[in-house]
């Protein structure tokens, strides 16, 4: 039967020659009963964050479709923890563009479903612990707080007033983020602890293998219900059990717990699942669950307390066996690659402390340059040369290591093997250990006996297939860096005498002037301007009056606004 607002049916809605006598009925309380409706549909339209203003933006609000299946406290966690995060990034984004109607309004939002996130979880969840319930209030009071100042913004005309004002809105916001963060970590962190009881008596069953429930996801892929209850049977499991089939299946849940995000994966890691997966990779009779085990391990260490627990297990150390064994699998050894540039990513900072790396290095940067040179497919060459061009920030000794492998031989050779290397992707890779490389005087030479000037000349016209923006970025990476090593490169006449007999003058000159060619990337602009009088300042002649006084001779901030600034018309 077809539902109306405020709850009510079909069948309760009078047909045609039924007696109703409305006149009958108090005219106050019908109104009082038709303003009950009214309000009710307000409200749901602000608590599932439905676009009340008529703001052009305002089709970009959140919906939280559906709620979480009753029951199940992490799963409503998650859903609300990412409509919260969201909306505190859009806020953010607001006030930065002093669009102070929106950012009341969707503080008003953002109470609502931080109110709702508390009281849905005090109801699906046992009793809080103090702790929580702390900062709770305290979540509640800022929210309280943004409201109110969001609210005074509006009737503020002054605008030096409004500036100091919104120094303390964006204080305001910063704090209840932290809240938000804490209260969100402490309940995941509480969930977890529960599906460990849980877990415990699943794994009393007769049959030995913990109950698991699934369901779909949006995808038609399966996942657990349950995660913790996953979650724990691994870590408790994994010492007495020696079933190949537990271990495969509860390690595949705990993969899929480690893609809901960060907060998961830095409860992971301190209950033990780094411990637990390292003990699946020192375990001859489960080598047939590296590869899974190894991934999720890539996955958890994307947070800084997984990156501590694989350095307190020697977690370096094991995967230096892995890579170096060849009786693994190269499965084994590509998810161990992964792993090692997961560790070694300049994007985190909490990286650059492994010490232990440093102990290894050698073995790995042997093992990653020959898993290169044998890989048989390009996402096996992918993730070895992620690991080798992230090692390559993480220490210079590493391209010096790289020099004696012969490695510039082995990259360049493999760029004309399209089964290894076929994606801008695994290019991008390639010309940053290039680029990291070429500050080393001797790769001048190695790159010429290889011909890699006429690689990287072809790297300066990197187009993306799909035209997908992570294809597109990746083609710019690819364009940025290979201006950067030929600019390295070209202190060396030889390098830059080769360079310009193979037109990559021209093509500099091209994509300075052309904003198509480099998608307008000023990162892309900045390295072609200096790669250009790298190369003129040993061949000028290759260039024209024009190009010269427009590129070359004045300082490069003026030549960058000259060509930032320039329209197609003028190439």
């Amino acid at each position: 039967m077809m539902a109306l607002p405020g709850g009510r049916r079909l069948d309760s809605i009078p047909l045609p020659g039924q007696r109703v006598h409305l006149m009958q009925v108090d005219s106050v309380q019908r109104w009082m009963e038709d303003l009950k409706l009214m309000t009710e549909c307000e409200c749901m339209c602000v608590l599932q964050a439905k676009p009340i203003s008529l703001e052009e933006d305002a089709q970009g609000d959140l919906i939280l479709a559906g709620g979480p299946s009753p029951g199940d406290p992490l799963q409503l966690l998650l859903k609300r923890g990412w409509v919260i995060s969201t909306e505190l990034r859009r806020i953010g984004q607001k006030l930065a563009q002093d669009r102070w109607a929106r950012v009341h309004s969707m503080s008003v939002r953002l109470t609502c479903h931080a109110r709702s996130m508390v009281s849905e979880y005090s109801a699906v969840s046992r009793s809080a612990s103090q702790e929580m319930g702390q900062v709770e209030k305290l979540l509640m009071e800022k929210c309280s707080e943004l409201s109110a100042v969001t609210e005074r913004c509006l009737q503020v005309e002054n605008e030096h007033i409004l500036k100091s004002m919104k120094a303390c809105v964006s204080e305001t916001l910063s704090m209840l983020g932290q809240h938000f963060g804490q209260l969100l970590e402490l309940a995941l962190t509480r969930e977890v602890q529960v599906g460990s009881m849980r877990a415990h008596r699943s794994m009393e069953e007769p049959s030995g293998i913990p109950l698991r429930k699934t369901s779909k996801r949006v995808d038609g892929s399966k996942k657990p219900d349950d995660f913790s209850l996953c979650f724990q049977a691994l870590v408790r499991k994994i010492d007495a059990s020696d079933n190949i089939y537990t271990t495969e299946s509860t390690t595949g849940n705990l993969f899929s717990l480690t893609q809901e995000g960060a907060p998961l994966c830095r409860i992971i890691a301190k209950e033990g699942g780094v411990v637990a997966l390292f003990k699946i990779c020192r375990q001859d009779s489960f080598r047939c669950l590296y590869p899974q085990a190894l991934r999720t391990l890539a996955s958890i260490c994307c947070v800084e307390e997984g990156v501590h627990q694989l350095e307190k297990v020697d977690g370096v150390l094991c995967l230096a066996d892995i890579l170096t064994d060849d009786s693994h699998s190269e499965a084994t050894r590509a998810e161990a690659a992964a792993v090692v540039a997961q560790v070694t990513s300049p994007h985190l900072p909490f990286t650059q402390h492994l010490t232990s790396f440093l102990e290894s290095m050698e073995e790995i940067v042997t093992a990653l340059i020959k898993l290169c040179q044998e890989a048989s497919s390009g996402e096996v060459f992918l993730l070895a040369s992620a690991a080798l061009a992230n090692i390559t920030f993480f220490d210079t000794m590493a391209c010096e290591m790289l020099l004696q492998l012969n490695a510039i031989r082995v990259l360049l050779e493999a760029c004309s093997d399209k089964q290894r290397v076929d994606t801008p992707y695994t290019r991008d890779q390639i010309v940053t250990i290039l680029a990291n490389m070429s500050v080393l005087e001797q790769c001048a030479s190695d790159i010429i006996q290889e011909n890699g000037v006429q690689l990287i000349m072809g790297m300066l016209s990197e187009k993306p297939r799909s035209g997908t923006p992570a294809e597109v970025a990746a083609c710019e990476r690819v364009q940025q860096k290979a201006a950067v090593t030929l600019a390295r490169l070209s202190r060396d006449p030889d390098v830059a005498r080769e360079a310009v007999r193979l037109s990559c003058m021209s093509r500099l000159i091209e994509l300075c002037r052309s904003p198509s060619e480099r998608n307008s990337s000023d990162a892309v602009l900045v390295a072609c301007l200096a790669a250009l009088r790298q190369l003129a300042g040993v061949c000028p002649e290759g260039l024209q009056d024009s190009d010269f006084q427009q590129l070359v001779q004045p300082r490069l901030v003026d030549s960058f606004l000259l060509c930032s600034n320039m329209e197609e018309s003028f190439v």
